[in-house]
């Protein structure tokens, strides 16, 4: 038998090239690969030896040669196959051991026969794919190993049964069509990245995304299947969690939890303040900003303690044992999440919400392009975020508003703009007294605001995620008692809704930029 080996991820091939040679195979290698596999005293013959060329063009032509190549995709059950490799003097390889150059991580450089090769052009390996994907497409003769995680099992078969089953061929040339595909993927990525004027929404959009090995109780309900895929060779703040208690986590405790991981840390940076939100079903039903986070829960929760019982719970500070107070006297949640925990409070937590799931997670980055598949087609956007701020917004009322209400309505505006549409919402003080969510009309995702909010948002402010189209929201807004109006503006009713707000002795504002949620 004998077997290629040619590596950047040199990880344990010296063992498997020595497990190789003890049960008999003869070994081929370039490179640092036949180098370190020399070093280790076992014997391998250079590539060099086989094809009759040295690498040449700085090591891009090593193994590109039919030689090689032919050894690897010969089918041995052809007789023309047969024929060819006894005519040109080839012979057969029954394993290739590849991984490719570090394409798209910041923190590696390639190495090839010696010299450094920088992120770029340098790294598209051609030779390594194309062995991996020759031998991966002749899997029913010669086995391919592309990940170190693999040595073991493949070695320990080699020993067992002298060769690699039909079996584990199949299952690792899947493996290393992933991998191409993969390292394909982060090439047309750093195409589009390094643009002169690169295009926020690209022609084309090449994911390579492998299950995470966390495992979900099951989807958005217990008859579906869940699991969470992360994009190959990029880590997620997901992929950091750590989880103190509770039972493992679900499809939606990880989509809830996303959104009020996002909302929480929005507001904190929009304020400067430990913020909270609490979310139920994707949507805010509680979001405050506190001089210290126990106050910012306690008004958090104060928004919609029915709502928030069995909600997500996300803090952009560590958990103090003051939080804790407010948090075991309140409803009890089925997901914390907070950047870390104080001394003795996670065991605080645990003593009276052993059922909770509590989280420790790294501050979220910044968006990535959002893309929704729709049954057999896919939308894409670019990433949720805001634009206009106070500087850019249009004061169109007569009365003016204060320092105060001008504060009250940029907190209202954050937070409605992390609401699913149609959405309303009051606020004052540094806290979400009344959410309106997810309606088919904005009348009464104002009215759902205003019965929540019971009169705490009177003096406040209301924020609309788009336009009022008729001047009876403008009506209800000033029925809840708020004093300032926030909106995109933009109808061609906008007059009337002006002319209402000033006979009502409202302030309004328009921000010019609508905050549609779905």
């Amino acid at each position: 038998m004998r077997a290629f080996l040619s590596v950047y991820d040199k990880t344990g091939v010296v063992d498997l090239a020595r497990g190789l040679t003890d049960a008999g195979w003869d070994l081929v290698s370039s490179g640092g690969t036949a180098a370190a596999i020399r070093d280790a005293g076992i014997e391998v013959a250079d590539t060099e030896s086989v094809t009759g060329y040295p690498a040449i063009l700085g090591h891009r032509v090593a193994t590109l040669h039919p030689k090689i190549h032919g050894g690897i995709l010969a089918d041995p059950t052809d007789p023309e196959h047969q024929a060819d490799l006894e005519t040109y003097e080839i012979t057969p390889f029954a394993l290739v051991v590849a991984n490719l150059y570090p394409f798209g991580n910041p923190d590696a450089a390639g190495d090839a026969g010696g010299r450094k090769l920088e992120q770029g052009i340098d790294l598209i390996d051609i030779g390594g794919p194309a062995m991996v994907r020759a031998a991966a497409k002749n899997h029913a003769h010669v086995g391919i190993v592309v990940d170190p995680e693999d040595y073991a099992a493949v070695l320990a078969e080699v020993q067992a049964e002298g060769s690699i089953g039909a079996a584990s061929r199949r299952r690792l040339a899947r493996k290393a069509f992933a991998h191409t595909a993969s390292y394909d993927a982060a090439v047309v990525a750093w195409f589009d990245e390094s643009a002169e004027d690169p295009a926020e929404l690209p022609p084309t959009i090449h994911l390579s995304l492998e299950r995470d090995d966390q495992v979900l109780r099951y989807g958005e309900n217990p008859h579906q299947e869940g699991a969470r895929y992360r994009q190959r060779g990029v880590t997620s703040v997901w992929d950091g969690i750590e989880q103190h208690s509770g039972l493992a986590l679900s499809y939606l405790n990880i989509f809830d939890s996303d959104a009020a991981w996002n909302l929480a840390h929005d507001l904190a940076a929009q304020s400067g303040k430990p913020a909270v939100a609490i979310i139920k079903h994707a949507n805010p039903c509680g979001a405050a900003v506190g001089d210290t986070l126990a106050e910012a829960y306690r008004n958090a929760f104060a928004c919609d303690p029915r709502s928030a019982f069995g909600g997500i719970v996300a803090t952009s500070v560590p958990i103090d044992a003051a939080t804790v107070d407010e948090m075991v006297e309140a409803a009890q949640a089925d997901v914390v999440i907070a950047p870390g925990y104080e001394d003795g409070v996670i065991d605080a937590l645990v003593g009276k919400r052993k059922n909770t799931r509590l989280l420790t997670m790294s501050s979220p980055g910044p968006g990535p392009r959002a893309i929704r598949q729709l049954n057999d087609t896919w939308l894409v956007q670019s990433p949720h975020h805001f634009v206009s701020g106070p500087d850019d917004w249009q004061v169109v009322t007569k009365r003016q508003p204060t320092e105060t209400e001008l504060a009250d309505a940029a907190f209202a505006w954050r937070v409605g703009g992390w609401v699913k549409s149609n959405s309303i919402v009051l606020a004052k003080d540094g806290t979400a007294w009344g959410i309106g969510a997810g309606q088919q009309n904005r009348v009464e995702a104002g009215q759902i605001a205003a019965e929540k909010a019971d009169g705490r948002a009177e003096g406040g402010a209301c924020a609309s995620d788009a336009f009022y189209p008729f001047p009876d929201g403008i009506e209800a807004a000033a029925g809840a008692g708020v004093a300032v109006i926030i909106q995109p503006g933009g109808s061609v009713r906008d007059d009337a809704c002006i002319a209402t707000a000033d006979d009502l002795g409202v302030a309004m504002v328009f921000t010019g930029e609508r905050h549609f949620l779905h």
